[in-house]
């Protein structure tokens, strides 16, 4: 009688977990997990544990949600997050039974949390110009629902953080009969003041779109003027929050400080373009493929691959912007899969704090080929991936060695090498990246070649 559709992006880790959870509850018949192409074992385990797998049509939460209503066979349809573990034991029983009983059509979760700034800053403020039949809701943005398939279908849903309060606000518009029910005790991941900005923006945009779009007559100049002074009132809440707080930024080298790739210009330079290439195209593991990118360097001096580093541009601006945000009191520095002679000196050259890469060998200013992998680049216990690399171990070693909240750490990088740190990261920016996946998780997508943007940022 009941589906359960989970949303899901490389949720190895706890996708095992909510399934289970599903399958053990009343009524639950089907499960369906929507994937957004997820690079690791989240769809094996899912279709391991029973549930059928369908890939999103498109990448987005929205998407996912619409696809597996499409897909659901059940008249009553529950949304489960895939990186919850765990979740309260009566979850899906109190998010259905009203609608199995007939009392109501849509059902919307509250719950005790570590979060919610958003919803007091942003949404609860807008909801009572607009819609304060709606401020009845004490979590007006909670993910967790249940609803009627035939009334869900019929919805638009918003590719951004607007979905969940989307589907509230047309629920109300259809005259559907709504509820909220409590829950419990759920660990969110909070993210950081910086990152509310974007938030609340868009669940701004998606309360006044569907406000101007119904017809309301609460949408006039009057009330957007009420607006403007609750977004003056909340970035002055903010600025005032950011400048108690121990801050860290993490550039990625390659591709985000540099305009180009080190190695790149090497094989330019020393002519081992097809030999890179050979190497990349057959070699997976991460720590062999470092390895044997380094033994193409063997016999260059030193000062021949400092020289390479400067013909290579630096983002226009960046040393003053980094000079700024050090005024602001960031701790800024660089993590990078490159070696360690050149981060330093990209470090030293634009005023940074700290560089963390690879350890290049030499002898007598003579490279010898080989590499050293630092520590801090491995797995371990703190990790919080499975990568036998990944810059997110220094990441977290950094936070850990300066005493920073994660939640206070910006990220910014190019590549999906750099995915896992954006995605942990308080706020993950992706810089000029032609990587759909890494814009997609990542918090602010900046498109041009310069970093100005962070002043108004961070």
């Amino acid at each position: 009688m009941i589906t359960v559709i989970i949303p899901t992006l490389n949720e190895e880790e706890t996708i095992q977990s909510v399934i289970q959870f599903a399958w053990s509850q009343p009524n639950v018949t089907e499960v369906v997990v929507v994937d957004d192409k997820s690079i690791d074992a989240t769809v094996a385990i899912a279709v391991a544990n029973g549930a059928k797998v369908i890939t999103s049509t498109k990448l987005g939460k929205g998407s996912s949600m619409k696809d597996g209503i499409l897909f659901a066979s059940n008249p009553v349809v529950a949304f489960l997050d895939g990186d919850i573990d765990p979740y309260p034991h009566y979850t899906i029983k109190l998010l259905t039974d009203p609608i199995l009983n007939g009392e109501v059509d849509f059902v919307k979760s509250s719950f005790s949390r570590n979060a919610g700034r958003v919803t007091e800053l942003a949404a609860k403020p807008l909801l009572s110009i607009f819609f304060p039949e709606l401020l009845k809701f004490t979590q007006p943005l909670s993910g967790m629902i249940a609803g009627k398939k035939i009334l869900l279908e019929q919805l638009d849903f918003r590719e951004d953080y607007g979905v969940d309060i989307g589907i509230l606000i047309d629920m109300y518009l259809m005259n559907a009969k709504m509820k909220e029910v409590e829950i419990g005790y759920i660990e969110n991941k909070s993210k950081p003041w910086q990152a509310l900005g974007k938030m609340s923006k868009e669940v701004a945009q998606t309360i006044i779109v569907k406000a101007a779009n119904s017809n309301n007559p609460r949408y006039n100049f009057e009330e957007l003027g009420v607006l403007n002074e609750i977004r003056t009132q909340m970035e002055l809440a903010l600025s005032a929050n950011l400048d108690s707080m121990e801050k860290l930024i993490v550039f990625d080298m390659d591709n985000t400080l540099l305009r180009g790739r080190f190695i790149d210009a090497c094989a330019e330079k020393f002519d081992f373009k097809t030999s890179l290439m050979n190497i990349r195209s057959s070699e997976s593991n991460p720590i062999l493929l470092t390895k044997h990118i380094a033994t193409l360097l063997k016999g260059k001096t030193h000062q021949e691959l400092i020289e390479i580093a400067d013909q290579i541009p630096v983002v226009e601006g960046t040393a003053e912007i980094i000079k700024e945000l050090k005024g602001r009191g960031y701790i800024i520095g660089i993590i990078s899969d490159s070696y360690d002679c050149i981060t330093h000196h990209v470090k030293n050259k634009l005023g940074m704090d700290f560089s963390l890469s690879n350890e290049l060998e030499f002898s007598k200013g003579i490279c010898t080929g080989e590499v050293k992998i630092p520590s801090f680049l491995f797995n371990n216990s703190k990790s919080v991936c499975r990568h036998s690399l990944c810059k997110t171990n220094a990441v977290l070693s950094l936070l850990d060695k300066y005493q920073i909240p994660k939640e206070n750490c910006i990220a910014i990088g190019d590549s999906m090498n750099d995915l896992c740190m954006i995605k942990e990261a308080g706020l993950g920016i992706a810089f000029c990246s032609q990587d759909e996946l890494l814009n997609h998780h990542a918090d602010i997508i900046l498109k041009e070649q310069s970093f100005d943007e962070l002043l108004s940022i961070a």
